[in-house]
């Protein structure tokens, strides 16, 4: 047999035990006749001891790293232990060995501190993962899995496959299509999600289906997007918002039980979407600390009426004008507040400025523009925003969305200076009550927020008839957030035909349209379907989460880079022109 035991296993309880192990050459150390050798497998390192007199073809037969080893010995007590790993108490005292491969010196440092660069170390992604750091993000991915699998399965769900190959739809992301061979001119689509199998699943009876399903979306790529991704997807039928909000949120639970340790006994708040854009100014809040949004001026309302008097142009011709309270913080140099002012005027961020008020700890107040407000003023407007003795209240004024946003990415980056943003403190919600339609200006039409499966909140059904009202319309829809990041979300969905078709006639499409993209699923709606709902979680985003980190890459074995290459691969790839002929397509290049 090529070992006995795996290098995580033997302790000092096995000392006196032959063994035979096998596994990679970490590291290689000699120091003179003895020479001290790290063994590698999945699960752990075990330390060899070569003495020459024991092994006389050392010498002859030299170990280099990243080579293949198997080796004989005696597991005998360490006189210099290692506490930071767990067999740090012993090592095998090899009586035999032999190199089963060889290895080219590696392009980069093959340790949880490595020196190779991102680019590099994703073209030899299969020497990345040797890496402690990658194998624990994929042994953590493995752990969420099969949590996942084990909940659903108490609660009565199946795992069905649906196809990968299917009908292109456009209405989000661009699709990633195949050409067909065998039907000359036309193409398949890869899925986005399997919204609509999931719905027809539901129409089929199978009441509560589920799928770790592999999703598609040709879009620009970030450190939480990737070309390829997998989302837990899941679909219910005869059951409302809260049974799903119910059903999912002991599925998070049980996940952070299982995963972290992590017991989540309070039930997770909840917040309407127009909660969260007026007080974090936007839809997936971070809760992890206070420093809400506040109102002095939005949509040119006047909350904080010491504006109804002001002279300072800036806030006389804003839209909207919002402020944070900065806790303990009203001691910000000179030089911190030119930072932030330059923080803001980025282009991402998109500010002309940002204006202070220190509360300072002796009672007095003193800001950046002291010349349009007195000491009294100010201390209104601490009042006003509930600014205690200490804090830093820091104002943006603009046009409205603009300035929503800017104000949102300032909170969370004091957030991050303050360090307020610990990774290991949990805070879930769920947002509820998102607007049904969004108007998309430039196109001057009505867009799904969420799909066009999405059914409005039953009390404003009727609303659908009146087009002139789809502004007011609520969708009887959810999100789960973590941590400021949107990790899943979902929808009851529209079950009748009459109302899907006035759905697809509110985005804009005709009969024909609707019937040619979706004519399968209105069939289906005649043959009785049954109210559903369901939500989709990103798994590779949650699994980031719970690892501590904010790229999705390193919880994924073979991901694509910022461009959406595989540079390991080197995919996409050209094809020959016999595949291209059979394919019927010609290259425009």
């Amino acid at each position: 047999m090529y070992r006995t035991h795996t290098c995580g296993e033997l302790r000092l309880a096995d000392a006196g035990t032959e063994v035979t192990l096998a596994g990679w050459v970490q590291t290689v150390r000699k120091f003179g006749s003895i020479t001290f050798t790290d063994l590698r497998d999945r699960y752990g390192i075990t330390q060899l001891y070569f003495n020459e007199t024991l092994n006389p073809r050392l010498d002859e037969t030299p170990i280099g790293r990243e080579y293949v080893l198997q080796v004989r010995g005696k597991v005998i007590e360490r006189t210099s232990k290692n506490n930071k790993i767990p067999t740090g108490d012993i090592e095998i005292e090899v009586s035999d060995f032999a190199i089963m491969n060889v290895a080219s010196t590696p392009p980069f440092t093959i340790e949880e501190d490595t020196d190779g660069g991102e680019d590099l170390r994703m073209k030899f992604r299969y020497l990345d993962l040797r890496r402690p750091t990658l194998k624990r993000n994929l042994e953590l991915r493995y752990k969420v899995n099969r949590s996942v699998r084990n909940y659903l399965d108490t609660q009565g769900f199946w795992d069905i496959e649906t196809p990968y190959l299917i009908k292109s739809t456009p209405e989000g992301a661009r699709d990633f299509v195949v050409p067909s061979r065998m039907n000359p001119g036309q193409f398949y689509a890869l899925p986005q999600s399997p919204q609509t199998f999931k719905q027809l699943l539901m129409v089929s009876g199978y009441d509560r289906y589920y799928q770790i399903v592999k999703c598609f979306r040709d879009e620009d790529l970030r450190a939480d997007r990737q070309p390829e991704f997998t989302q837990v997807d899941c679909e219910m039928s005869f059951v409302e918002q809260e049974d799903i909000l119910q059903t999912f949120e002991g599925l998070f639970k049980a996940v952070f039980k299982d995963v972290k340790g992590v017991e989540m006994t309070e039930a997770f708040p909840r917040m309407t979407w127009e909660d969260a854009m007026w007080h974090y100014g936007n839809d997936k809040p971070d809760l992890r600390f206070e420093m809400k949004l506040q109102n002095l001026k939005a949509n040119d309302t006047v909350h904080w009426e010491v504006l109804n008097d002001t002279d300072f142009k800036v806030f006389k011709e804003a839209e909207t004008i919002l402020a944070i309270c900065v806790p303990n913080s009203s001691e910000y140099t000179r030089k911190q507040i030119d930072e932030l002012t330059e923080w803001v005027k980025r282009p991402q961020i998109g500010m002309s400025g940002v204006v202070n008020v220190k509360c300072n700890a002796d009672g007095s107040y003193k800001s950046s523009v002291d010349k349009f407000f007195s000491e009294d003023k100010l201390k209104d407007l601490a009042t006003f925003c509930g600014a205690g003795s200490g804090d830093l209240i820091l104002i943006l004024a603009g046009a409205e969305t603009r300035t929503r946003k800017a104000m949102s990415e300032l909170r969370l980056e004091m957030g991050n200076r303050l360090g307020l943003r610990d990774p290991d403190n949990y805070k879930p919600l769920w947002v509820v009550d998102f607007p049904l339609f969004e108007h998309d200006e430039e196109e001057d039409r009505w867009v799904a927020r969420h799909h066009p499966f999405t059914a409005p909140k039953p009390e404003q059904t009727e609303l659908m008839n009146i087009p002139e009202r789809f502004g007011e319309i609520k969708a009887n829809a959810y999100d789960i957030v973590l941590n400021g990041t949107e990790i899943g979300g979902g929808s009851i969905r529209i079950f009748q035909r009459d109302l899907q078709e006035k759905m697809f006639a509110a985005l804009g499409m005709d009969k024909e349209e609707a019937q040619e993209k979706f004519g399968f699923l209105l069939g289906a709606f005649e043959y009785g379907a049954p109210p559903h709902g369901g939500i989709a979680f990103g798994f590779d985003r949650l699994c980031a989460l719970l690892g501590g980190q904010e790229t999705i890459r390193d919880f994924m074995a073979f991901p694509k880079n910022n461009a959406g290459r595989d540079v390991m691969l080197d995919a996409p790839s050209a094809i020959d022109d016999k595949q291209m002929d059979e394919l019927n397509l010609k290259s425009t290049l």
